[in-house]
């Protein structure tokens, strides 16, 4: 099987199902290999039952289609659940918060949601928010090692430290980058930005709910934002 060649991505839908479900569409329109989506799935203090419509709504698009959690989405073992039963039925979605999946090409995907914090007396918390110390991040990914001979794509919602995004970043993920080498790195926002950081694309996503998503060329390293036709207000 080939590696992934083109792939739509997009972050913090935060309940829009409809722009979910247009993303869907864009992502069969344009032949897309995969699609990518990156946190916060649901707005605070969501009902569970909004994170089981967003993620039925990715599954429709019957790609290969892979996510991670944001800070809003917790309590997360409730999250979690609904995750769970909503993947029995759409086997081509992936959650890959601290875990992986295997993209087309045999390509690791993996990636750990929510707020990332450098100190390392910072607290971890699932229930009000996604909250995780930046020590915690790096001894999950650690099964890397194990699979150094795979291509890697990468998902976050917290910025890696990098001079050029003008973003306040965590230096824990941009040294998990710069160690396990990801051809890509998809990270949330809410605009479009390109950077290197090594030898790893680094790809800032805009806001689905308000529209916006990417379109990534993985072979040639390029990304182009787009609008989707229209936005509906949240579920």
């Amino acid at each position: 099987m080939s590696r992934l060649s083109k792939i739509i991505a997009a972050a913090g839908p935060k309940g829009n199902v409809e722009a979910v479900r247009q993303l869907s569409e864009q992502a069969r329109d344009i032949q897309a290999d995969a699609v990518f989506l990156v946190g916060s799935l649901t707005p605070k203090n969501a009902d569970p039952r909004e994170y089981g419509r967003v993620l039925t709504a990715l599954g429709e698009t019957r790609l290969p289609a892979f996510y991670i959690p944001g800070a809003e989405d917790a309590p997360f073992g409730e999250f979690l659940r609904e995750a769970a039963n909503i993947e029995t039925v759409f086997p081509n979605i992936h959650g890959v918060h601290g875990t992986f999946a295997m993209a087309p090409g045999h390509e690791v995907v993996t990636g750990m949601g929510g707020t990332i914090l450098d100190e390392i007396t910072a607290s971890r918390d699932e229930t009000e928010t996604l909250r995780y110390p930046g020590w915690e991040v790096e001894y999950r990914l650690k099964f890397l090692k194990e699979l150094k001979d795979y291509p890697r794509v990468f998902l976050f919602t917290t910025f890696p430290e990098h001079k050029g995004l003008h973003e306040d970043g965590s230096a824990v993920v941009a040294e998990v980058i710069k160690t396990y080498k990801p051809h890509l790195a998809l990270v949330g926002g809410r605009e479009h930005k390109r950077e290197m950081i090594g030898t790893s694309l680094l790809i800032g996503l805009g806001s689905l709910a308000e529209g916006a998503f990417t379109v990534i060329d993985v072979r040639k390293g390029e990304a182009r934002p787009g609008v989707l036709r229209h936005t509906a207000s949240a579920a």
